[in-house]
């Protein structure tokens, strides 16, 4: 029971909160967009379903990710170094700056859902949009999650940091 409760304090701390969830927009957007490939190679109006759904769960599951991002930064950057402080203010940046590409993705894949019921001849192109949507989502997340990684894993780091222009917000 003991460590019941050592599990339950610890999903108390946001950023232990952000380290579990922060997989799950490159994971599931992975599975999706791989989803209906398969989906579009088969032709199967059920497989571009649950494609769709399984994009739409990893595009909105930066919502989460984000906000236990923001209510761990001041944690993570005071048992940071240097180097990992500079890490941390990347990846805030690039969350920042390309996190729209996930929304804007939800947004398509949920319009591309409501077209295969009421639009199919308008549901092909939708489609397709959203795997580029769900492709470029990959792309932007790995290079977020890069900065993300090299905060703490100082194993993986190989040169300095980025420079990132500061401003307030």
């Amino acid at each position: 029971m003991n460590e019941l409760r050592q599990i339950l304090e610890t999903l108390r701390q946001p950023e232990y909160v952000h380290v579990l969830l922060n997989p799950l927009p490159v994971y599931a957007t992975a599975m999706g967009v791989l989803a209906l490939v398969l989906a579009l190679i088969t032709r199967s109006t059920a497989a571009k379903v649950v494609a769709l759904v399984v994009i739409l769960v990893g595009t909105l599951a930066v919502w989460p990710v984000s906000e236990y991002g923001e209510r761990a930064a001041d944690r993570v950057q005071a048992m940071s170094n240097q180097a990992g402080q500079a890490w941390l203010h990347a990846h805030e940046e690039r969350a920042e700056q390309a996190g729209w590409v996930f929304h804007v993705t939800a947004g398509l894949a949920i319009v591309t859902l409501v077209a295969l019921w009421k639009w199919p001849r308008l549901s092909g192109w939708l489609t397709v949009a959203t795997l580029i949507g769900g492709v470029v989502c990959l792309a932007v997340g790995g290079w977020i999650s890069h900065a993300g990684g090299l905060v703490r894993h100082t194993e993986f780091r190989v040169g300095p940091p980025p420079a990132v222009e500061t401003h307030e917000h």
